[in-house]
């Protein structure tokens, strides 16, 4: 087994820079459960995600786009962006760490219209900042204004 630096998003949350085990336990515990891979970008990375994570009602977290910037799907629960090397999952490059980190930066709030989600960027102050080393969960009252501006 072998660590990777690979980034971690999270649901009303910043990405952040972690490092990881490449066997199977790290990468299932990193996102709570069986793990699904997806490979949405031309870049040599993919997105590792809870496989169940919509069936278990995991927040949703980020939303996936097409090349015009429609919304195709939504990452639901905590998920890695990694590396791909010629057989197996490896660490970003810099250059990768950082588009992934800019393109999936904002966190955000989804709301339904109609028979569409709409994917909305979540305000600054409302977003958890896990580069903090206290990871505290945001105060009751900035938990129901985002509620109720993202549902």
């Amino acid at each position: 087994m072998s660590d990777m630096n690979v980034l971690l998003v999270q649901p009303e949350s910043y990405p952040k820079a972690v490092t990881i085990g490449s066997d199977l336990e790290s990468l299932q515990a990193a996102v709570g459960g069986s793990i699904e891979v997806v490979y949405p970008f031309e870049d040599n990375v993919g997105l590792i995600m809870n496989e169940e994570g919509k069936i278990e009602g995991l927040p949703l977290n980020r939303a996936l786009r097409d090349d015009q910037g429609e919304l195709y799907d939504i990452i639901a629960g905590d998920f890695l962006v990694v590396g791909l090397t010629e057989d197996d999952f490896g660490s970003l490059s810099p250059e990768q760490m950082d588009k992934f980190e800019k393109l999936f930066h904002q966190p955000e709030c989804f709301m339904k219209m109609g028979r569409s989600i709409m994917a909305l960027p979540l305000p600054d102050d409302l977003v958890r900042d896990n580069r903090e080393k206290s990871e505290q969960p945001m105060k009751d009252s900035m938990k129901r204004a985002a509620d109720k501006d993202c549902r």
